[in-house]
């Protein structure tokens, strides 16, 4: 078996991205990937401005520490000043632009107004003060975003900044989903309410259809699959046509039930089966062929926490490489305490799912199996265990929370 770290590897080297690209506005960006580069056209701030309400002065005049001073005009935002004459002084609001011959901003606070249009200036001001100047955040020429970066709110607002009203981004990653095995029912489909004998529910299509969403994926459902092997070759076929990857939930074991491994073999090629990982070892990866070449394959497990534990630690990294995402795809991990002993060393690398206290360890979900999916919605991450290793309380290890995993 594939360590987590071997298996990371092969999908990132086996990743082709999409390189076709469109426009789209700016407003409508939000978790789309750059297909170029972004330059700034302007100086942002594009002039001298305060970043305070007070007065601007010239230094000079206030070197006292109590000079009083004329003010000859008042100058709110998005408003131009006349010049400031010596020994004069401008009533200025945050972001207003500096006067000619202005120097320094004192805040209001440091400021007493007087009778007849003067004020008092308490403070000596250093030349320069409370000033944000032209071009100090960025500078016309600047690039501000690279290509293949994933979009934010902080990098749409960013681009707004500079007047970019639309950007070049990579098309969306068109991904297929299909669900293997005769026990499933959909919520609302069993007869009278009542689930069969032996059935159980497709919670895993709710998750990884909300999963792929937030990656902004364009989703192919075909829903859930008979359990033959001419039924799952064909749903192959038929995914692979219009899509970049195919991901399933369930079949990848190796019973005679079990119809994904010789189907994509029959279909295509299977380049990686089985990774040293806890929930989730039977993963399958591998290629679809059609005519104008292949698509990506990913065969989750069945179990429901372990096909939601394979898709944040190997598909999703997997999907933002397609995605044409050129900067780290892994989640970031952060040294927390364990306040729970965990005696039993697996030989696989383990993934606990694990909930942030209020004296700020880790506890641990009491049931650790692969079908309990409560362990999901009552944890705040996965506590990354290393293979053969136990924890006893008091023990620094690796958190990784679900915000990191799911966006």
């Amino acid at each position: 078996m594939l360590s987590v770290r071997e298996a990371l590897d092969f999908l990132e080297a086996a990743a082709r991205p999409v390189h076709e690209a469109e426009v789209v506005q700016t407003l409508g960006a939000n978790g789309r990937v750059l297909a170029a580069a972004q330059v700034s056209t302007i100086d942002v701030p594009s002039a001298d401005n305060t970043q305070m309400d007070g007065y601007a002065v010239r230094a000079a005049d206030c070197a006292s520490g109590a000079a009083s001073l004329t003010v000859t005009q008042r100058i709110p935002a998005g408003t131009v000043g006349k010049p400031l004459e010596a020994g004069t002084a401008a009533r200025i609001f945050t972001g207003a632009m500096i006067p000619q011959g202005a120097d320094a901003v004192v805040m209001q606070e440091q400021c007493e107004a007087g009778p007849d249009n003067t004020v008092t200036i308490k403070h000596a001001p250093q030349a320069g003060e409370w000033i944000r100047r032209a071009g100090e955040d960025i500078e016309a020429g600047g690039a501000i975003l690279a290509a293949g970066t994933r979009l934010r709110s902080q990098e749409l607002g960013l681009a707004a900044s500079v007047g970019l009203a639309n950007l070049p981004v990579y098309r969306r990653l068109r991904v297929a989903v299909f669900f293997t095995g005769d026990e499933l029912t959909m919520p609302g489909e069993a007869p009278g309410g009542q689930l069969a004998p032996g059935a159980i529910y497709n919670s895993n299509r709710f998750t990884l259809r909300a999963l792929l969403e937030n990656l902004g994926c364009a989703i192919s459902d075909f829903g859930i699959v008979p359990d033959t092997l001419d039924a799952t070759r064909e749903t192959l076929r038929n995914a692979a046509r219009q899509n970049d990857l195919i991901i399933t939930s369930g079949g990848v074991s190796v019973g005679e039930e079990d119809h994904i491994k010789p189907a994509v073999e029959a279909e295509g090629r299977l380049n990686m089966w089985q990774i040293a990982v806890k929930p989730g070892k039977p993963l399958a990866f591998g290629e679809v062929d059609r005519d104008d070449g292949s698509a990506f394959f990913l065969g989750l497990p069945g179990n429901p926490v372990s096909s939601f534990v394979t898709f944040l630690l190997f598909v999703r990294p997997f999907i933002l490489r397609l995605q044409g995402v050129s900067g780290s795809v892994e989640a970031r991990a952060h040294a927390m305490r364990a306040d729970f002993d965990w005696p039993r060393a697996d030989r696989r690398n383990e993934f606990l799912r694990v909930r942030i206290n209020d004296a700020g360890g880790l506890d641990l979900f009491p049931n650790q199996s692969s079908g309990v999916l409560t362990s999901t919605v009552w944890g705040d991450g996965l506590l990354d265990n290393p293979a053969g290793q136990t924890i006893k309380a008091g023990d620094i290890v690796r958190f990784i929370p679900f915000s990191e995993l799911q966006h």
